[in-house]
């Protein structure tokens, strides 16, 4: 049997009662990847092309990437955490002017109720991160909150477009720029969400996606650092390149030209330049088996966007159709000229809603209903913060963002999630409610 046969037998067993659903008995999960014969194909093509590390799929996947967002480069990258890390990282490069350069010290804005590989990167670079709080509903700071927290120190915003719901991106980055701050988008969540019809992901300085199988597409693991400026698309590959100094492409010699001709440093005249290191880099790249498979979910990723845009929809108008489960929870929203592209539906318990958030994700368990929480919470509060001592500073109470802790959790819109699946969970709070209440 030859391989076609062998991938088409494949994709025909698994999509064997793939819409076979038992409520009760088929998981509703809040995320997932959405492959076919395509998907397996691309991988394959890239397997048999025996290169395996960063090539021509990867190439092909930046290029396409950059296209649909709108930004002139892209980097391919392992995950979205080293995206994120990365992207900090590049603004402490020698080769930023001095008094733009991120140093120990320098503070970075961000929101502490996010995921920790927002967070984490300012730690890493010994920056302080300074934490602002967030609105209710929308789960994004307001141009007001980040304004409030600047102060001579200030060098970076770095925050997220929460759950695929953009902040007001457009105002920020006017913000940042009239006060010559750097502006990074987490765009880790929110691939194809738009504001002013301009995607999310090509308005900040740098912007960051993650590919991990729970988001828009997949790249198994895998991210990508987003830019304009040609000077960060540099030193983002130096950094993820290990550090060198040499631009050539993976498996390309003497690209510049001058491989033996140069003086770097106190090395001997013509070190061999493939060899030379000006940044303190890593190995971050991705695999072009990974990209090939990204390559085969960006031709879907128009299909996947739409499907959870109807599935964010129905839930809303489910719930804000019915009273009980209206009166019992905040509902999210949006700027009205945003689209976002939905990663989950998020919902707040209200106050004296007459039960907590235990009860009701365990209840939701039982009938293997899929919840998250929205990531850390509120991040000062967890263990690492404690147990690294770690410097930050905090604007406000955070008040919000202990609610969010306490009382927010979300649901899937996923493309892999039917009319079924969504009218199971929606009966499934009714009777929570019903039973509690």
């Amino acid at each position: 049997m030859d391989i076609s046969r062998l991938i088409d037998e494949a994709v025909r067993k698994r999509s064997v009662g793939a819409h076979a659903f038992v409520p009760g008995v088929t998981p509703v999960p809040v995320s997932g990847k959405v492959f076919g014969r395509n998907e397996l194909v691309m991988m394959i093509d890239a397997v048999l092309e025996g290169w395996w590390t960063e090539g021509k799929f990867a190439k092909q996947f930046e290029e396409r990437l950059a296209e649909f967002i709108g930004t002139r480069y892209c980097s391919f990258v392992n995950s979205g955490s080293s995206a994120n890390l990365l992207a900090l990282s590049a603004l402490t490069s020698f080769r930023i002017p001095e008094k733009r350069r991120l140093k120990r010290g320098d503070e970075v804005i961000t929101v502490a109720a996010g995921f920790p590989t927002t967070i984490n990167p300012i730690i890493q670079v010994g920056a302080v991160p300074v934490f602002v709080d967030v609105e209710l509903s929308t789960y994004n700071a307001s141009i007001e909150a980040i304004a409030s927290a600047v102060s001579p120190k200030t060098k970076v915003v770095f925050i997220a477009h929460t759950l695929g719901n953009p902040f007001n991106v457009r105002a920020l980055w006017e913000f940042c720029y009239n006060r010559g701050l750097w502006l990074i988008e987490d765009n880790c969540d929110a691939l194809g969400s738009k504001l002013d019809t301009r995607h999310t992901g090509s308005f900040g300085h740098l912007s960051t996606c993650s590919f991990y199988p729970a988001h828009h597409i997949t790249t198994a693991e895998g991210g990508a650092v987003l830019t304009d400026d040609p000077l960060l698309n540099t030193i983002v590959r130096s950094l993820r390149d290990w550090g060198r100094d040499c631009v050539c492409p993976t498996g390309v010699d003497n690209f510049c030209g001058n491989r033996f001709g140069n003086q770097h440093g106190d090395l001997p005249h013509g070190y061999d330049h493939k060899y030379v290191y000006s940044e303190i880099g890593y190995n971050l790249k991705g695999t072009d088996i990974q990209a090939a498979l990204g390559l085969a979910q960006l031709e879907r990723l128009p299909e996947f966007i739409q499907k959870r845009k109807e599935n964010f929809r129905y839930l809303y108008r489910m719930f804000e159709q019915d009273e009980a489960i209206f009166d019992h929870f905040i509902l999210p929203s949006w700027d009205p000229r945003a689209d976002p592209s939905w990663f989950g539906f998020p919902l707040t318990i209200k106050p004296n809603a007459g039960f907590n958030r235990i009860d009701l994700l365990k209840f939701l368990d039982s009938r293997k209903i899929g919840t998250r929480l929205l990531f850390a919470g509120n991040a000062t509060r967890q263990p690492y913060f404690k147990n690294y001592a770690i410097e930050h500073r905090i604007v406000g109470d955070l008040a919000n963002t202990d609610t969010i802790m306490n009382n927010t959790f979300w649901i899937g819109v996923y493309p892999g999630l039917t009319r079924e699946m969504l009218d199971y969970v929606i009966g499934s709070f009714k009777e929570f409610l019903f039973v509690i209440l």
